[in-house]
């Protein structure tokens, strides 16, 4: 069967552009090979723009963000534009588009071992939305061909929160109960594990 080169449906994305996105590094389409699968591990679209909005590089004004928000019911909103370079994984964020998904993940809890667990699956509208999204950015960016996690590229460890001698991995997201077996096949791109 011969691949479409036309526009997939119609995509509904809500551009909600950061405060500092113009002073984020400009970056040709045509460097972006990858997309990095996030999860929020916040508890509302309000907790996860202040966030994002917080400057943690006061030398550029920038902080961290991916380019898009994917909520539980599936409404996609555009953080930063795809040609530029977010703040979304360590030594990753040149080559790829950072998409967060809505889930609590660990939240609050981020960093104490007792509560490492991922309890709430993703929804099948935000799941549909993702991959939606995916065959848009495929079809805007034709060097893009590889999906990953955050927890696939960036292992670093830190010490827990409620004991300094237990080590626990900085990122977890987006988590076990994100369904690879079902996104990878459909994405068409291949899963990236360095």
């Amino acid at each position: 069967m011969p691949i479409s080169t036309s526009p997939p449906p119609e995509l509904v994305v809500h551009d909600w552009p950061l405060p500092y996105e113009a002073r984020l590094n400009h970056r040709g389409l045509s460097a972006i090979d990858l997309v990095v699968i996030h999860c929020t591990e916040l508890p509302d679209m309000a907790m996860t723009r202040e966030f994002g909005e917080r400057v943690h590089y006061p030398q550029k004004g920038t902080g961290n963000s991916g380019h898009y928000y994917i909520t539980e019911a599936g409404e996609v909103y555009r953080f930063v534009a795809n040609d530029r370079v977010a703040n979304h994984t360590k030594d990753w964020n040149t080559r790829s588009i950072g998409i967060e998904m809505f889930n609590l993940g660990r939240y609050p809890h981020w960093g104490d071992s007792r509560h490492q667990a991922f309890t709430v699956a993703y929804t099948k509208a935000q799941i549909q939305s993702l991959l939606a999204l995916l065959r848009q950015l495929k079809h805007d960016i034709p060097s893009l061909r590889h999906i990953a996690g955050h927890e696939d590229l960036d292992t670093r460890l830190e010490p827990a929160s409620d004991d300094a001698k237990i080590m626990l991995r900085r990122r977890q997201d987006p988590g076990p109960l994100f369904p690879w077996e079902d996104v990878v096949p459909a994405s068409g791109l291949a899963r990236l594990r360095p």
